[in-house]
């Protein structure tokens, strides 16, 4: 670990002397280049040079215990020395976590896709709970979302509804939210009073940038249709809905929520590339899932993640056996113990040696 800190701690001198230079200066675009890089590298390489210093604290008071101290000087040194080491521990776990290679996802926005499951209208009714508890989110983050596509029910439900979220460290955040979520309460269509369950699942997908993934024309097939509402009358006059048809894999995207069918198509691509993207990197994880258990399953879109109980004001994360008995304030966006506990969970895992399920 600390060989790895000092080649960082190296890397750092080198990018604040490679900053100061003219050329560099001169260049904004290989100066925003190197001022990222030192960013990012900041945190960490601060942190060990506390940690140095605190290891020269601590020989400095242990040396002066050597030279025979009054009674008094002894129990400050003594005392001095527990609250050092105190900070060197605490700080030495944090530098192995700050060491745990980042996903190189999580810095980009997300697109968002929300399905009803099983449960006809509750489902759906549901899929539009999810929907505005990610968007109430997301504004607490001063994040910004667009619809990108959506198929609403007569109750006010969604059968589908695909969103973007844009917006710092979006992905890391929301990546474990894909998954199928579980609800249980009474419907308000339901005269008996009875519990009934029934689910939607939720795929988040990094977005996908024109330059991480370009799309031969060639492989697709686009169509143009009528808009269609409830029931799939018409409420276009023009051929504004977009269907896109990804021949290679059989992908199909559809978009009709804007009057403008180049709209709709810039939105359709970008659905496409973000869930090809996706399917890329779910096939390249293979060989890495196959040999190791993950205990925050996020890339598991069939695993039952999450239970919403709304008579006992309960949810609970079926992956790190969290429970909380405050889902009245999660619908309302309150994810933020949610996410961090997911957060540590997939750390603790990654620290794990090779063998007992963490990194290879």
């Amino acid at each position: 670990m600390f060989e790895k800190l000092v080649a960082l701690n190296e890397k750092y001198k080198a990018l604040e002397k490679k900053m100061a230079e003219p050329e560099v200066l001169a260049d904004p675009q290989e100066m925003r280049k190197f001022a990222k890089d030192y960013s990012d590298l900041g945190p960490v390489v601060l942190a060990y040079r506390r940690y140095q210093q605190l290891e020269t604290d601590l020989r400095v008071a242990e040396e002066l215990l050597l030279e025979k101290p009054s009674e008094e000087e002894e129990i400050l040194l003594n005392g001095e020395i527990s609250l050092l080491e105190e900070e060197k521990e605490k700080l030495q776990a944090e530098l192995k976590v700050m060491l745990i290679p980042r996903d190189p996802n999580d810095e980009k926005n997300v697109l968002v896709e929300i399905r009803a499951g099983t449960g006809g209208d509750e489902a759906a009714l549901f899929a539009a709970d999810l929907f505005r508890m990610y968007t109430r989110f997301a504004e607490t983050q001063g994040w910004r979302v667009e619809i990108m596509s959506s198929n609403p029910t007569e109750l006010g439900g969604f059968k589908e509804v695909i969103f973007l979220i844009e917006g710092k460290d979006a992905y890391s955040q929301l990546k474990f939210e894909s998954g199928v979520h579980r609800v249980q309460r009474i419907p308000n269509t339901e005269t008996g009073g009875r519990i009934h369950t029934s689910a939607a699942t939720v795929v988040v997908l990094p977005e996908a940038e024109d330059v991480e993934l370009e799309l031969d024309l060639n492989d697709l097939r686009i169509d143009v249709y009528r808009s269609s509402g409830h029931g799939g009358q018409s409420v276009n006059t023009t051929d504004s809905a977009v269907r896109v048809t990804h021949l290679p894999s059989g992908m199909v995207v559809t978009c009709q929520d804007e009057k403008s069918q180049l709209k709709n198509k810039e939105k359709a691509l970008k659905i496409l590339r973000a869930r090809l993207l996706d399917k890329i990197q779910q096939e390249q994880q293979q060989e890495l899932m196959s040999t190791r258990r993950s205990m925050v399953k996020s890339g598991d879109r069939s695993e039952r993640i999450r239970t919403y109980n709304f008579p006992q004001n309960r949810i609970t994360d079926h992956r790190i056996d969290l429970t909380l008995y405050r889902l009245d304030s999660v619908m309302a966006g309150d994810l933020e113990e949610l996410i961090s506990k997911l957060i540590l969970s997939e750390q603790a895992e990654k620290l794990k040696p090779t063998g007992e399920g963490g990194v290879l």
